[in-house]
């Protein structure tokens, strides 16, 4: 019977090379091509849109179930098919990958693992939530935490059509600001998460959570089973906080006007740590914001906290990674935006 169930499987490296073709295919469809055309906007126009948080308005609308329903729908108009995607990637890992292969490439503990996740983060382009389930599905075939942590955070915060945006709508000066800043959290964020995993993790994960060693069914029905069972345990949650979350924007995101100084400076970190936005959101949210007189302080703070991690990423992966690591993560972040908007007061 084993060996039946073995035979209806492709060989590893079979199973590697349609992991690679799904991926190229769906990031060429879903961000390389996209972000492509909207380079040349961004170069001409100096605008990739307005602000997610207010539109057109100069503040976020009051809280209400309204304002909650407007945010989840704009929201999920710009992310829906990267979350598939990263559905589709998260649950072909387990599948596809042999786990001793990414353990073998990813699962060291130290700075050569997550580095390399950094580099591998690089081309993919996601955001924070849509890189949660591949993430999960890393984790599950036994990368390291901290290898893991750097390949999500690297994915919104070094994204390079992010930083291309970046230059031509808010000046080449704060790309370079957040493409040194970023790389610096990543890594030690990173490092953070793993000194300070609980000891299970640092090791391995719970025996349940790893693939299994016999693969049971063919490579399709596997494939969607692990793609349904994901996005059950995922997308409900993800878009209850996500409802909240637009719901509360107004306080989390007050008119700042021509505010500046430490204290905005740590709310602004704050905020931008706890809230969700989509790939490159941050970079219109400033730009209005600079518009209505907000100082470089509190826009440091939120061009490093607002791609990087939100309080629905966090919970997606509460399976993967404990509520410790998962509030080093958190902390980490957060306290690199304030670090960030302290430099930026001082140099712009």
């Amino acid at each position: 019977m084993q060996a039946r169930l073995n035979e209806k499987s492709p060989p590893p490296f079979a199973g590697v090379m349609i992991f690679a073709l799904v991926a190229i295919a769906g990031f060429a469809y879903v961000k390389w091509m996209p972000y492509y055309a909207k380079a040349f906007l961004a170069q001409s126009h100096h605008f990739i849109g307005d602000s997610i948080l207010s539109g057109k308005a100069a503040a976020a609308p009051p809280a209400s179930w309204g304002a909650a329903a407007d945010y989840a729908l704009a929201y999920g108009k710009a992310i829906w098919q990267a979350l598939v995607l990263g559905l589709i990637l998260g649950s072909g890992i387990k599948v596809l990958l042999p786990a001793q292969w990414v353990g073998a490439l990813l699962g060291r503990i130290g700075f050569r693992s997550a580095a390399l996740a950094s580099l591998f983060a690089l081309p993919c382009m996601m955001c924070t939530c849509c890189a949660a389930p591949v993430a999960a599905g890393m984790r599950q075939s036994r990368a390291s935490v901290g290898s893991v942590v750097s390949w999500w955070l690297s994915n919104p915060v070094l994204n390079p059509a992010t930083l291309v945006f970046m230059g031509f709508v808010l000046g080449w000066d704060w790309a370079l600001f957040r493409v040194v800043l970023g790389i610096a959290m990543v890594l030690v964020v990173a490092q953070l998460a793993e000194r300070y995993a609980e000891p299970r993790e640092a090791v391995a994960l719970d025996q349940d959570l790893i693939p299994e060693a016999v693969p049971q069914g063919n490579l399709l029905a596997r494939w969607v089973r692990e793609f349904m069972t994901l996005a059950i345990r995922l997308v409900p949650e993800y878009l209850v906080l996500v409802l909240l979350l637009g719901a509360a924007r107004v306080w989390l995101f007050p008119v700042l006007g021509a505010h500046d100084g430490i204290g905005w400076i740590v709310a602004m970190a704050l905020a931008g740590t706890l809230f969700v936005i989509p790939t490159a959101g941050e970079v219109p949210i400033v730009q209005a914001m600079f518009a209505l007189g907000m100082g470089a302080g509190p826009a440091g703070a939120l061009i490093m906290t607002l791609p990087a991690v939100s309080l629905p990423s966090l919970v997606m992966l509460r399976r993967v990674f404990s509520l410790r690591t998962r509030l080093v993560i958190a902390a980490g972040v957060a306290l690199s935006g304030m670090l960030a908007g302290l430099v930026a007061m001082a140099v712009f």
